[in-house]
C-alpha cells in the first residue's frame, strides 16, 4: 500500500495539474498545442488517479500515456449539450446557503466564458449520456445560460471517479466537514472499499471511522435539510450525533425545528443550532427515556431506544440491581430469541 508520503505527493500533483491547465486554457485560448520539445513537468491525469495504490514507477508510466494521449489529440476539449449530462453518482456537495454566491460565477461564466473544461465519462447505464466528474457548478451555469459546456471525456471506474473528485476537492479545500463525510457515506453505500475512500479524502482509519459515527446515525434528510453548515466542524457533528442517538424521543422535536428554521430561511449554521437545541430541550417525559417499573409500581430504570441501540439506565440501589441482573440474563436472552425465530 501506498505511504501517506506518496498519497500527499499524489494530491499535490494532481494540484498543480488542475493549476496548470487552468493557466493554459486561460492564457491559450484555441491555439493549437505544441509538440514536447522538453521534458514537461510532472502531471497526474484523470487516469491515474485509480493508481493510488500502486508503485510510483507504475504512476509515472501511466501518466506518460495520459499526457502523451492529450498531445496527440486523443484528450481533446470538446463542447457537450449540458442536457445530455447526469450529476456524479456520488454527490459531494448540499446547496449553498447564498444564491448570489452562484449568481456571481454564473454572471461570470456568460460575460467571460467558461474558461477551464469539466470532465465527464461515459454513463455506465446509458451509453449515449455522460457523468460529469468534476464541474458541477460549470455545467450548472452552462444549463442556464443555455450554451454548451467544454469538457474532457475520459474513461474511468467507479473507484476512479471517487478518488478524482476527492483530490480535486482536497486540492480547492472548500468542502466543510459534513459535506465531507457525506461523500464517504456515498462511497460506503456503493461499497467502496475503506482503503479507497480514504485515499479519496486524504483520510485516515480514525477520521473514517469519526465520520461514520456520525453518518450512520444521524439520517440523511436531516443532514440535507440543515445543509453544508461551513462553521460547524467535526467535534460539534460527533456531539450531535451523540445527542441524537439518545433523544429518540425528541427526533420529532427536531425535525420541527428544522422546518421552521428553512421557512425563515436561516443559514445552515443557525440550522444545525436550530436542532441541536431541540435535541437538548427539557422534556423529562422524553428525554430521560421510558420508566421500566416492577410489578409493584418501584422504578427499576429507564430506557431510551433508536433503530440501532438501546439505552438503559438507573439511579436507585435496585435500578442498580436489575442492571446486573440483565447483563446475567443476556446468553439466556439470546438462546430464548434464537427459539422463537426458529418457531417462525
Amino acid at each position: 500500500m501506498t505511504s501517506k508520503s506518496s498519497r500527499k505527493s499524489i494530491v499535490a500533483n494532481f494540484g498543480l495539474l488542475s493549476a496548470e491547465l487552468e493557466n493554459r486554457l486561460s492564457t491559450n485560448g484555441s491555439e493549437t498545442q505544441q509538440s514536447p520539445a522538453a521534458p514537461a513537468p510532472a502531471r497526474v491525469g484523470a487516469g491515474v488517479i485509480g493508481a493510488a495504490h500502486r508503485a510510483i514507477d507504475d504512476i509515472k508510466s501511466e501518466r506518460d500515456r495520459l499526457k502523451a494521449l492529450l498531445e496527440s489529440g486523443g484528450g481533446a476539449i470538446r463542447e457537450i449539450d449540458p442536457s445530455m449530462i447526469d450529476p456524479s453518482p456520488f454527490p459531494d456537495r448540499l446547496p449553498d446557503d447564498e444564491a448570489s454566491d452562484f449568481e456571481t460565477f454564473r454572471n461570470s461564466v456568460k460575460s467571460e466564458g467558461q474558461k477551464v473544461p469539466i470532465q465527464v465519462r461515459r454513463s455506465p447505464s446509458s451509453p449515449d449520456r455522460y457523468q460529469v466528474i468534476y464541474g458541477h457548478r460549470r455545467l450548472r451555469a452552462a444549463k442556464e445560460l443555455g450554451i454548451p459546456v467544454k469538457a474532457i471525456e475520459v474513461e474511468i471506474s467507479d473507484v476512479e471517479l471517487v478518488i478524482s473528485q476527492g483530490i480535486e476537492n482536497a486540492d480547492r479545500q472548500d468542502l466543510t466537514w459534513i459535506e465531507r463525510a457525506l461523500f464517504a457515506s456515498r462511497m460506503d453505500d456503493a461499497n467502496v472499499k475503506p482503503r479507497d475512500i480514504k485515499a479519496a479524502l486524504s483520510i485516515d482509519d480514525p477520521e473514517l471511522a469519526r465520520m461514520r459515527a456520525v453518518y450512520r446515525t444521524v439520517p440523511l434528510d436531516i443532514i440535507e435539510a440543515i445543509g453544508r453548515a461551513p462553521k460547524v466542524g467535526r467535534p460539534r457533528w460527533a456531539e450531535f450525533a451523540k445527542v441524537f442517538s439518545e433523544q429518540a424521543g425528541l427526533h420529532d422535536q427536531l425535525r420541527s425545528a428544522l422546518s421552521e428554521a428553512t421557512a425563515k430561511r436561516q443559514a445552515s449554521d443557525q440550522k444545525f443550532l436550530a436542532a441541536f437545541n431541540a435535541l437538548r430541550s427539557s422534556h423529562p417525559a422524553s428525554s430521560n427515556g421510558n420508566t421500566i417499573a416492577s410489578a409493584a409500581g418501584q422504578e427499576l430504570g429507564r430506557f431510551v431506544r433508536t433503530k440501532k441501540d438501546m439505552r438503559i439506565s438507573a439511579s436507585t440501589a435496585a435500578g442498580a440491581e436489575f442492571l446486573s441482573f440483565i447483563e446475567a440474563t443476556l446468553p439466556e436472552l439470546a438462546e430464548r430469541f434464537e427459539r422463537e425465530r426458529s418457531k417462525d
